[in-house]
């Protein structure tokens, strides 16, 4: 995921010596009113990211459900080679939400027609069992051995604000955990009707879906889904599902109340 460096201006003026305005009558006062210890989200990153997990997908391939293409005559005629039908490996991501229960939230799309599914964990990997998913609100729910794990809360997504500071954690284009940070641009509704989307400028890219997005209390309020992408890479329009929305799904299909 690429950055570039922004607010030159502002490094230019922290850089630029102590200087003080002065008020009649006071103490000179610190051009820096907010202290530089405090422009940073490292702690809040440091408490959640343990709880942020890369998913690994094995699917089959597209080519494999075309029974012409299970032909090697065929294949050969259409200038297909064998190596076409082997199983692929796609990568997502997704958090855990029950640390007890061992229960993680990532997309439906991300373990749609898996095979076999495993979770990444810091240096280890397990093996993840499906326990649903709904394809309208592009949530499913996978279950790891609940050893050692950390969670994120879900938050409540209705109390969310245009405005709001928020963090992504996810595995783009399998790079391995990254985090972002944006603000919730619009809370909107798709044209088709349905749960509204929790939209921001928190660069997300392929690879993000499933990760969620975090605000500055540490909880859960979406589950990042999909990016508005002209161009084929991220403008800064990141959609992600809200949590309230994904606590139902999760209910509903691991029949576990979550901790709120």
């Amino acid at each position: 995921m690429a950055s570039g460096l922004a607010g030159g201006a502002a490094v230019a003026w922290l850089e630029a010596g102590p200087e003080t305005a002065t008020v009649a009558g006071s103490a000179p006062a610190p051009t820096d009113a907010v202290p530089l210890n405090r422009l940073t989200v490292a702690p809040l990153v440091a408490r959640v990211a343990p709880a942020v997990v890369n998913v690994a997908v094995l699917q089959a391939s597209p080519y494999a459900q075309n029974p012409l293409l299970r032909d090697p005559y065929y294949r050969f005629f259409l200038g297909v080679p064998d190596e076409a039908l082997a199983p692929r490996i796609s990568a997502g991501s997704g958090f855990v939400v029950d640390a007890a229960r061992g229960l993680v939230v990532t997309n439906h799309h991300v373990v749609e027609n898996a095979r076999a599914i495993a979770v990444g964990l810091g240096d280890r990997q397990v093996e993840a069992e499906f326990l649903g998913s709904d394809p309208a609100t592009d949530i499913a729910v996978l279950r790891i051995p609940a050893r050692g794990l950390k969670q994120i809360p879900l938050g409540d997504s209705d109390r969310t604000r245009v405005g709001d500071y928020v963090v992504a954690i996810g595995n783009p284009f399998e790079v391995g955990q990254t985090v972002t940070a944006g603000i919730v641009s619009a809370l909107r509704a798709p044209s088709e009707g349905g749960p509204r989307y929790v939209q921001t400028d928190a660069p997300i890219n392929p690879g993000n879906s499933g990760g969620p997005l975090i605000n500055m209390r540490g909880e859960a309020i979406g589950v990042n889904s999909a990016i508005i992408a002209p161009g084929g890479g991220n403008v800064g329009i990141g959609l992600a599902v809200p949590s309230r929305v994904t606590r139902q799904v999760v209910e509903r299909i691991s029949h576990v109340t979550l901790d709120r």
